[in-house]
């Protein structure tokens, strides 16, 4: 399953291997499991900042209620951080089902705060030239 390591073991190996050879089977893979998602992390986080990929073309239906157009709008751009606009999100949606402002008006301003989002991540996301 994994190579055998040709050299001599350190410490800090010869104690995970110890560890690792007391747990059943469905721990060892979950332990496995994870040191991948740790060494992949780690390769990442070295590596060059990727470019955002582009939104998803899903068109605005023509009557279209806010919480579907959260939905299309989640999923148009499905590469950014939600949490990061759930507040202002939540704010309008409470404008419209609270307050009664039109679906129309808040579906605009939904479509803009994601474009903006998108925007401002990709430019964090480009790589930059020169320096």
């Amino acid at each position: 399953m994994y190579p055998l390591p040709t050299k001599r073991l350190s410490e800090a190996e010869r104690k995970l291997l110890a560890l690792f050879a007391r747990l059943g089977a469905d721990d060892q893979r979950t332990l496995c499991v994870f040191a991948e998602f740790l060494a992949s992390r780690g390769a990442e986080a070295s590596a060059e900042p990727q470019p955002l990929p582009e939104p998803a073309e899903i068109p605005r239906p023509a009557s279209e209620t806010v919480i579907g157009a959260v939905r299309r709008l989640s999923q148009t751009y499905y590469m950014l951080n939600r949490g990061a606009m759930l507040q202002e999100t939540t704010a309008l949606v409470s404008e419209h089902l609270l307050q009664g402002r039109p679906a129309q008006a808040v579906i605009d301003e939904l479509e803009a705060l994601f474009r903006n989002h998108f925007v401002r991540d990709r430019s964090q996301h480009t790589p930059h030239s020169g320096s």
